[in-house]
């Protein structure tokens, strides 16, 4: 099961999901905000992980790297010495080295058995990654990427909830947006069922089960981003005040960082070693 799923999403990323459909925009572009209302707030969101991250260092380890897409990605790195990919996609790898160059180091590798010695890394990112993996690899993820950090540094690690409780309220009122504009209702997918050419697997966590099973490492949740992107292209309109209520939601988030964290769509989670 697990080898079948990790062949899959890297069949997925090397054919589709890592293919430029515009200039510097791939496939997966379709999961983020593009518009210019929003692209202040999808800015800030992006800069948070960087504040959890050591400032400088030898070699930052991005696992899952994907082709490094969004600008403020390649900040995390910049006062390092290098910035090593690791992804189980080679199309990832070789659109990463074009935006490194020298700075890279690449290594197609499964970020739940690295290839790595213990703490050789200064600092750990992980963007929205551990959810391609089988709920039974979670775990062994995390400690994998533990692992390898050095001691008294942190890694930062953006992934999606499952059903989180804000994106549960606002879902009626996105399922009536379809509705009025012509489309389907939006259902759950079953990536062990289903065969769909625009995405791969994913099997994501809830807060509950992130403390339970990681009871024993040192970590705290706070907010990447509380609503999904869905949810903004539907209702966050220019027009009618679509960038003052995004600032007013991203202090929202910065001012009660616990429960936008565990309520929110993506959780951004620090761990210290």
């Amino acid at each position: 099961m697990a080898d079948n799923t990790k062949q899959q999403v890297r069949e997925f990323y090397d054919q589709i999901g890592w293919s430029q459909v515009g200039e510097g925009l791939y496939q997966n572009a379709r999961y983020e905000d593009l518009r210019p209302v929003s692209r202040e707030y999808v800015h800030n969101c992006h800069m948070r992980v960087k504040r959890y991250l050591a400032p400088t260092g030898d070699i930052l380890l991005d696992a899952g790297s994907g082709p490094v897409q969004w600008p403020e990605y390649l900040t995390y790195s910049e006062n390092y010495r290098y910035r090593l990919c690791a992804d189980i996609s080679i199309t990832a790898l070789k659109e990463a080295r074009t935006r490194l160059g020298d700075k890279g180091l690449f290594v197609v590798a499964d970020i739940a058995n690295l290839p790595f010695k213990p703490e050789v890394f200064d600092g750990v990112v992980s963007m929205h990654t551990i959810h391609h993996l089988p709920m039974s690899e979670h775990r062994k993820a995390y400690l994998e990427l533990i692992r390898v950090m050095k001691s008294n540094r942190s890694m930062a690690i953006v992934n999606g909830w499952d059903n989180p409780l804000l994106m549960r309220l606002a879902n009626p009122f996105m399922q009536l947006s379809r509705l009025r504009a012509g489309r389907e209702l939006k259902r759950k997918k079953n990536w062990n069922e289903l065969n769909d050419p625009d995405g791969t697997f994913v099997a994501k966590m809830t807060p509950r089960w992130l403390k339970q099973e990681l009871s024993d490492l040192k970590f705290t949740i706070y907010p990447w981003r509380s609503m999904s992107t869905g949810f903004m292209k539907s209702f966050v309109r220019p027009r009618f005040g679509g960038k003052a209520f995004l600032r007013f939601v991203f202090w929202l988030e910065e001012t009660f960082p616990r429960f936008f964290g565990e309520n929110g769509q993506y959780p951004l989670i620090v761990f210290k070693k």
